[in-house]
């Protein structure tokens, strides 16, 4: 899997989202952003984009997935904080 296909799946997955992908042979990094977020749990939120990748998962195309969801409020915050 390449960074631009999961970003892909993500952004199918979740609508309106920013997605940033990092990494490669079968580990990657994410930075999610959504209003889609609003309102969840930070477990609820790893679960949203989870979903959208799941098959490559369970296929074993994606090996290690870490996931950051933020709303941009939050991601406002952060990137102001420089923690990604």
């Amino acid at each position: 899997m390449t960074t631009d296909e999961i970003k892909a799946l993500i952004e199918a997955g979740i609508e309106s989202a920013q997605v940033t992908v990092n990494g490669e042979n079968g580990m990657f990094d994410t930075i999610v952003v959504s209003d889609k977020f609003e309102g969840l749990s930070p477990v609820k939120k790893q679960q949203m984009v989870y979903a959208t990748v799941n098959a490559k998962i369970t296929s074993g195309d994606i090996h290690a997935l870490t996931i950051k969801a933020y709303t941009p409020s939050e991601w406002k915050t952060a990137s102001k904080l420089q923690i990604s």
